[in-house]
């Protein structure tokens, strides 16, 4: 069976579903069509889940830390009630809520699996082995995301390794649990396992969270470690096996082993097009797919003709969150509409049917232990850029909101400046409860603010923003006077006289 729409999408996540919810408002008939659960990995295996994971035990870890909350703890996290919670969050793994929101808006769901067939073809193998082919008068956008990385470690996919999506949708808490990687999901599931009771081993081949500042990971390391981890930088995972025990026994690149009841594999993702059939079109399957800033796919061959293939979200490898994929498809679904209807394309820097951000200001949280929040670029980053920067750095525990916050607040924050443009172009905050500085630092370095303007905008007290006061203060009040002390008296005519 063959029938023409509009739009198609392939992929119902979160960012297939943005995709829609923009076309769908300027009027354009749209289908989206998935596999699995609408609302993707994010509601369903990552986001959610993982985040009410952590959370109960993060609570449990502030409350301890103020006197007089401290005292009226007497019993222990209740594991049961943790998981209950998750899976009230992720609705029992069904997705009725968003099938009604799809309906609401007026797209239709195409429920199986969706490949290319050939320029603007999309066949849809339905779970009754039927098949339709949906022929997309205007635009084909693909968001079918990305799956985790299990690298080639002698034994390791025969070991029943844990993926992202098994630790997130766990029945029961594992007693021992290893974990291979450094990244984000790694050091995530780590805090949230050793927070639910688990004996913890973390195994990295360098250091944790290397895409931020070094000090982010020093951190995380100390505060897993203070949860009772064990934190193992530097080493490398050569064999993994299950012992007639059902033990698994990762043996290290030392001749060390560690022996745990399930092991965790975080060491990446790739992007799903295998079975995409990007090969009609000329592509390589399996590959990430190379966009312009509207999300227009290149490289397909000129015979193809343009405009029409866009890819979305973490398949195109821009940016792998899902804040900063509904950002993409806010903008696709917008410029597919505006190239249909024959409406002005706003494609200019910062535009309305652009990804900008994707370059310069990519917010990214990581509810670790203790949380580590970032945006643009770290003060390496900025200057394997050619920026000429300055850098401030401050105890976020010197703070008085941080410090009411929590006794013994432990944190860091640092600022990267342009020099050039007196703009901020990177800020990182580490510490408990940061993630709600983010959002500032991200607006002042999208609205390209001046050092100068900020020193205007005026922090509450006492509250954790009063962090930005300390920063700018460590860069200098512009105007500022400097006073030479009293032993040294600044020269005058009449001294000098």
């Amino acid at each position: 069976m063959e029938r023409e729409v509009d739009v198609v999408v392939i992929g119902g996540g979160p960012v297939g579903e943005n995709v829609a919810d923009r076309a769908r408002a300027a009027g354009l008939e749209v289908v989206l069509v998935e596999h699995e659960l609408l609302g993707g990995e994010c509601t369903n295996w990552a986001c959610v889940p993982s985040k009410t994971l952590l959370r109960s035990s993060a609570v449990l870890r502030a409350a301890k830390r103020v006197p007089g909350a401290a005292e009226a703890i007497t019993g222990e996290l209740d594991v049961a009630a943790v998981l209950r919670r998750r899976d009230y969050w992720v609705s029992d793994w069904k997705d009725d809520g968003d099938v009604e929101w799809l309906a609401g808006i007026g797209a239709e769901l195409e429920r199986g699996h969706g490949r290319l067939d050939g320029p603007r073809r999309v066949t849809v193998e339905r779970p009754d082995g039927t098949e339709l082919t949906l022929v997309a008068r205007r635009a084909v956008a693909v968001a079918p995301g990305s799956d985790p990385v299990v690298p080639p470690i002698d034994g390791l996919a025969d070991a029943r390794p844990w993926t992202s999506r098994d630790a997130t949708s766990v029945k029961h808490v594992p007693a021992r649990l290893a974990i291979i990687g450094g990244g984000v999901v790694a050091v995530e599931m780590a805090t949230a396992y050793a927070g639910l009771g688990a004996d913890v081993t973390l195994l990295a081949r360098s250091g944790l969270l290397g895409a931020m500042e070094p000090f982010a990971g020093e951190a995380v390391a100390r505060g897993l470690e203070g949860l009772g981890a064990s934190v193992r930088l530097g080493v490398e995972t050569v064999k993994v096996e299950r012992n007639d025990a059902d033990e698994v026994v990762v043996t290290l690149g030392d001749g060390s082993t560690v022996t745990a009841d399930e092991v965790l594999v975080a060491t990446g993702r790739k992007p799903r097009t295998e079975s995409l059939g990007i090969e009609t079109v000329g592509l390589e399957p399996g590959a990430w797919l190379e966009v312009d800033d509207t999300l227009l796919v290149q490289g397909l061959p000129d015979s193809e003709g343009a405009g029409w293939l866009y890819a979305v979200g973490d398949v195109n490898h821009r940016a792998l969150l899902t804040h900063q994929g509904k950002y993409q498809a806010r903008a696709a679904g917008d410029v597919i509409a505006a190239r249909a209807l024959g409406r002005p394309v706003d494609a200019a820097p910062w535009g309305a049917h652009v990804a900008t951000a994707d370059h310069s200001a990519v917010p990214s949280v990581v509810f670790s232990e203790p949380e580590c929040v970032s945006v643009g670029l770290t003060a390496k980053g900025a200057e394997r850029a050619g920026r000429s920067v300055r850098v401030a750095d401050v105890d976020l525990g010197a703070v008085s909101g941080a410090g009411i916050l929590a006794d013994g607040y432990d944190g860091h924050a640092r600022l990267v400046v342009d020099t050039d443009l007196g703009t901020v172009v990177g800020a990182t905050f580490v510490g408990q409860d940061v993630a709600e500085l983010l959002q500032a630092a991200t607006i002042a370095i999208v609205g390209e603010v001046s050092v100068d303007r900020l020193w205007h905008a005026v922090p509450a007290f006492p509250t954790m923003s009063e962090v930005w006061l300390r920063l700018l203060e460590a860069l200098g009040r512009p105007g500022a006077v400097e006073v030479e002390s009293a032993e040294e008296p600044a020269e005058t005519e009449e001294t000098a006289a």
